[in-house]
């Protein structure tokens, strides 16, 4: 029997001075690692306990510093980045960059240990300029925008003191997150082809994450990846069996090009799935409204009702805004997953068109993965001309 060699890897880019300061004026001491610089975001916590790489890697988090609340991170480092699997997509990641701003954690592991590390965190982080803080109180620091909601933060990690009151007066004049277009930075900007597969599936690609389009393969279908704002018409000229409107940052109505070709797809019977900020821009499509949640849901164990069998599933997400509960009453859809704990709404279906869509993650990546039958239910859509039998 062969022995495995387990590399292990010591941090290089710790221990910096660093703060964390928010828009209300609370400032935070920490210990910075990664790169020394000064970043600004909407600052937002995950409840997860594994899938750090995954995590940070998702487009959905752009524009945001993020807190883990798991105690201790970066014990398993981080995997090659430049792996492909054999269709030509990350096989670690969930894009080709640390999507996040910045990143707060109680406890940065100073020794990674894992069967197919490459480098630290903190390496990884110094590699792509983005700045971490450890030393926080995390549980306080959730507990803080659980009471008052997501806000706006500031995070200084530098080799010398900080200038607390110049961060200050940056953070006033920051841009605010609810107001920034991330389309332009998230979204592919040429088409781009995973597979050979004689039948396709369009991705609209409002910041999608690898797994998605690993999925869509898994299913028989090549996969081709458009930009945020292509037209209805340019996704017919590709002929696809059916479309996918991924995950993505941000306020749903700053996507107006998508919602209007959303509206196409409904109204041409195309059979279609929105994932996420994908759920949110099919039920503008579809009149429902929008509002942004308090603090969102950022996690690995939210628990969804399938409203047709009254199962419970548990899901993975991330997404700071919703569609209004009350607004699908007047809609063109049916409520098909709520979730358990505050009656969000978590899935929706089209009274009469070929048209589906979940607010959570069924590629997962990370957490678990009960919900990858909603891709079978996109291929029925798509085969069957209908939706599964309920």
């Amino acid at each position: 029997m062969s022995r495995v060699t387990i590399t292990t890897k010591k941090s290089k880019y710790a221990n910096k001075f660093a703060k964390l300061i928010f828009d209300d004026g609370t400032v935070l001491d920490g210990i910075g690692f990664g790169y020394p610089t000064t970043s600004f975001g909407e600052i937002v916590f995950n409840t997860g306990m594994v899938g750090y790489n995954e995590t940070l890697t998702d487009p959905s988090y752009n524009g945001q510093i993020l807190t883990l609340t798991y105690p201790l991170v970066g014990n398993y480092g981080v995997p090659d980045t430049t792996a492909k699997d054999k269709d030509g997509l990350s096989k670690f990641f969930e894009s080709d960059k640390i999507q996040v701003r910045g990143l707060v954690v109680h406890e940065l592991s100073l020794i990674a240990s894992h069967w197919n590390l490459v480098m630290t965190l903190d390496e990884w982080f110094y590699n792509e300029k983005i700045p971490g803080i450890s030393g926080i109180d995390t549980r306080a620091l959730t507990k803080k925008l659980r009471t008052n909601g997501v806000m706006m933060a500031a995070l200084a990690v530098s080799d010398t003191e900080i200038d607390v009151e110049k961060v200050k007066k940056q953070l006033l004049s920051a841009p605010n997150y609810n107001s920034e277009k991330f389309m332009n930075i998230v979204s592919t900007k040429k088409e781009q082809i995973y597979g050979s597969d004689e039948k396709s599936v369009v991705v609209i690609d409002t910041g999608v994450k690898n797994a998605i389009l690993r999925n869509i393969r898994e299913i028989g279908y090549k996969v081709i990846k458009l930009p945020w704002n292509t037209s209805f018409e340019k996704i017919i000229s590709y002929n696809p069996k059916g479309v996918v409107i991924s995950n993505g940052p941000g306020d749903p109505q700053n996507c107006p090009d998508t919602i209007e070709t959303a509206k196409k797809l409904i109204e041409h019977n195309i059979p279609t799935l929105g994932i996420c900020l994908g759920a949110q821009i099919i039920g503008l499509a579809g009149n429902t409204e929008t509002y942004k949640l308090k603090y969102g849901h950022r996690g690995q164990n939210k628990p969804c009702v399938n409203l047709e069998n009254n199962q419970v599933y548990v899901t993975s997400q991330n997404h700071g805004y919703g569609i209004t509960p009350e607004s699908l009453s007047k809609s063109e859809f049916d409520l098909w997953f709520t979730n358990a704990d505050d009656k969000t709404v978590e899935g929706i279906k089209h009274k009469k068109q070929n048209c589906v869509a979940v607010q959570f993650h069924p590629e997962a990546a990370p957490g678990p993965y009960d919900c990858k039958f909603v891709f079978e239910e996109l291929k029925h859509l798509m085969e069957e001309g209908k939706s599964a039998k309920k």
